[in-house]
């Protein structure tokens, strides 16, 4: 899909269950990104390209395991574009954002959020990762979650940080 800041979204499904639970996915993964590129100024040079890899926890185990040496399944990951060098006319590929079904079910419904709006944090989490926004330090964390609530809150997303009163039980 192509947009005003042209970015082309591949939403790649490797778990049906995600079709099953989220009404219009492909828009909201297109939309969530297109905001985080935006939002981010990632888009200053021109297209963009990144895939959204919609999958379970098998598949974020088998990847956490063997990139970050940790055997378990987490929410997201990012996986950005080895080289930065874009050939004249092709679009800037950003890399991948690949996110666990189960694992993020299981925190929506923790978190008392609808799980749309879980996944679109974890979109626009994933691609401030790919334009490579961090969380090593607490400054750098205060940033990128600050930056990731000003996001969602333009795609009406409440803030994903503040813990709701359904969450306490």
């Amino acid at each position: 899909m192509r947009n005003a800041i042209d970015l082309a979204v591949d939403v790649v499904e490797r778990s049906p269950r995600w079709r099953e639970r989220v009404a219009d996915l492909d828009t909201l993964c297109a939309t969530t990104a297109r905001a985080a590129l935006a939002a981010s100024g990632g888009n200053e040079r021109g297209g963009c390209e990144l895939s959204i890899v919609l999958a379970d926890d098998a598949l974020l185990r088998a990847l956490n395991g063997k990139w970050r040496g940790i055997d378990k399944a987490t929410n997201v990951l990012a996986f950005a574009a080895e080289s930065d060098e874009t050939p004249p006319g092709a679009p800037r590929l950003l890399g991948d954002v690949v996110i666990a079904f189960e694992t993020v079910a299981r925190e929506a419904e923790a978190q008392g959020k609808p799980l749309a709006h879980h996944l679109g944090h974890l979109i626009v989490h994933g691609v401030l990762h790919l334009l490579g926004w961090n969380h090593e330090d607490l400054a750098e964390a205060e940033r990128m979650e600050a930056l990731e609530v000003a996001i969602l809150r333009r795609l009406d997303v409440p803030d994903p940080y503040r813990v709701s009163e359904a969450s306490h039980g």
